[in-house]
Parts: structure tokens; sequence; C-alpha cells
């Protein structure tokens, strides 16, 4: 044997690298699940709403605390960037925002689990908290139609606005959620290494990786 791999082997080595084989269907169904849920719960929200359209407030749109929210977001992209092409090599393919609707992600979640201690007790709320982001997302997208949905809110009174300035805090949230969730989850083998900065470690399991 000389080493190299056959067409067919070679291709399934870059399917098993590609983003979409990373990510674990269960997860990836669970959050579009809650995404859709809260789009309904908005439209719902959006057809009950006031006929009375209420006076903006100056000040409510927090621009500035906005922009230094999306500034600190920037930077600790930029480090866990920076930390991932260290530990991985740049263009490695690896998961990173997307880390914790992965497969190994998955796994660890099962792990804990399936085994109850103190680390699946501390994993619920943080769970809880993952799940309320996505559910939120998909309320704001129908419900901020409601002109007084948005009105008062950061980022408004324009609704693109307050999408904008909505899921920055919802992603920063959810981030930070899923980097302590990192540090809760058990390992789901014994090839399991230390956490990515995004939140979900990765799993090395018969040359396969995630």
């Amino acid at each position: 044997m000389t080493g190299t791999h056959s067409a067919p082997e070679a291709k399934t080595a870059r399917n098993q690298s590609g983003i979409t084989w990373q990510l674990s269907p269960s997860l990836c169904a669970a959050a579009a699940c809650l995404a859709a849920a809260g789009i309904g719960v908005g439209l719902v929200t959006y057809l009950h709403r006031s006929p009375i359209r209420e006076a903006h407030v100056a000040g409510t749109s927090a621009w500035v605390q906005q922009l230094i929210l999306a500034i600190a977001a920037g930077v600790l992209y930029g480090v866990a960037r920076w930390r991932h092409d260290r530990r991985f090599g740049r263009g490695a393919g690896r998961l990173l925002l997307l880390a914790p609707l992965g497969r190994s992600a998955a796994a660890r979640l099962g792990a804990t689990m399936r085994q109850p201690t103190w680390r699946s007790a501390a994993a619920l709320p943080l769970l809880a908290l993952i799940a309320y982001g996505f559910w939120r997302i998909g309320d704001q997208v129908t419900g901020g139609l409601d002109p007084n949905f948005t009105v008062n809110a950061w980022g408004g009174p324009t609704y693109p606005g307050a999408m904008a300035c909505h899921y920055l805090d919802v992603a920063l949230g959810m981030a930070v959620s899923a980097w302590l969730l990192d540090k809760v989850l058990r390992p789901a083998t014994s090839g399991v290494s230390a956490g990515s900065p995004a939140g979900a470690a990765t799993v090395t399991t018969a040359g396969t990786t995630d």
C-alpha cells in the first residue's frame, strides 16, 4: 500500500469534512422547529396588534450601546477564529459558529443526559437559553411587523434596525450559553478533545472529525 487514497476514499473524506456532514440532523431540526414556533407566535401577536400606534420615545433605540456590543462581538469572534485556526489549522473546515449544532455537540449532550449528574442539571438552564434564542429569532420575524413591537425597541423604531439589534443580542447570549455548555458537557468518547471557542468540542472517532 502506498498510503494514497483512491478516488472514492478521497471523495468520502471531502464529504465528511464538509459543513453539512458535520451538522447534527436532530439538533438542526430542533432549532428549526423552535424558530418556526416563534414565527407562529409572532404571527399571532401581529394579527392581534393594537390599532393605536405608540409614540416613539427618544433614546430608546440605544444605538450607542448596540454599537459597543457589536464591537465587542467582533473582537470576541476574532479571538475565537484565531484560536480555532491555531488549533486546527487555517481552512481546516471545522465548525465554529455552527459548532453548537454539530454532531459532536449532539454526542456530548447525549452522553451527559444519559447519566444524571451535576453536569446534566447545569446543562438544562443553558439549553433552555439556547432554545429560547432560536424561538425568539422566529418570534421577531413576524411579531416585529407590528410597529408597536419595534417603536421603542433597541434599534427601533424601524423593523430592519430592531431586527439587527435584536439578532445581535440573541447571538451574543446564545454564544455565551454555548461556551458555558461546552465546559459542562461530558466527553462523548475517549477521542474527544477540549471544546472549541464557539461552544462545542471536537470528536475524533474512526478517522472522522467534527
